[in-house]
Protein backbone atom coordinates (compact mmCIF):
# COMPACT_ATOMS: atom_id res chain seq x y z
CA UNK A 1 0.00 0.00 0.00
CA UNK A 2 1.63 3.32 -0.95
CA UNK A 3 1.70 6.11 1.44
CA UNK A 4 -0.64 8.37 -0.58
CA UNK A 5 -3.11 5.88 -0.63
CA UNK A 6 -2.83 5.43 3.22
CA UNK A 7 -3.29 9.34 3.63
CA UNK A 8 -6.46 8.86 1.64
CA UNK A 9 -7.51 5.92 4.05
CA UNK A 10 -7.34 8.55 7.11
CA UNK A 11 -8.55 11.12 5.18
CA UNK A 12 -11.50 9.82 4.80
CA UNK A 13 -12.64 7.95 8.02
CA UNK A 14 -11.33 11.59 9.85
CA UNK A 15 -14.12 13.12 6.96
CA UNK A 16 -16.53 10.54 8.16
CA UNK A 17 -15.94 9.91 11.78
CA UNK A 18 -16.32 13.82 12.01
CA UNK A 19 -19.74 13.94 10.11
CA UNK A 20 -20.96 11.03 12.81
CA UNK A 21 -20.02 13.31 15.60
CA UNK A 22 -21.72 16.00 13.89
CA UNK A 23 -24.64 14.39 13.15
CA UNK A 24 -24.39 12.77 17.21
CA UNK A 25 -24.19 16.61 17.76
CA UNK A 26 -26.80 18.03 15.59
CA UNK A 27 -29.18 15.29 16.68
CA UNK A 28 -28.61 16.12 20.64
CA UNK A 29 -28.91 19.48 20.28
CA UNK A 30 -32.33 19.41 18.22
CA UNK A 31 -33.73 17.26 20.71
CA UNK A 32 -33.07 20.16 23.45
CA UNK A 33 -34.37 22.26 21.72
CA UNK A 34 -37.63 20.63 20.94
CA UNK A 35 -37.90 20.16 24.75
CA UNK A 36 -37.55 23.48 25.62
CA UNK A 37 -39.92 24.78 23.12
CA UNK A 38 -42.56 22.36 24.45
CA UNK A 39 -41.38 23.55 27.62
CA UNK A 40 -42.22 26.73 26.96
CA UNK A 41 -45.20 26.51 24.54
CA UNK A 42 -46.95 24.31 27.69
CA UNK A 43 -45.80 27.38 30.05
CA UNK A 44 -47.14 30.42 28.01
CA UNK A 45 -50.88 27.99 27.59
CA UNK A 46 -50.60 28.13 31.46
CA UNK A 47 -50.22 31.90 31.52
CA UNK A 48 -52.22 32.50 29.07
CA UNK A 49 -55.45 30.51 30.99
CA UNK A 50 -54.08 32.10 34.47
CA UNK A 51 -54.90 35.46 32.61
CA UNK A 52 -58.23 34.56 31.17
CA UNK A 53 -59.71 33.48 34.04
CA UNK A 54 -58.49 36.70 36.20
CA UNK A 55 -60.35 38.42 33.68
CA UNK A 56 -63.84 37.63 33.96
CA UNK A 57 -65.84 40.06 34.92
CA UNK A 58 -67.89 39.76 37.72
Amino acid sequence: MSLVSKVGDWGFKAFTATLGVATIYLAGTFSVNVYRGLAWHSAESKLEKLETTDEKPE
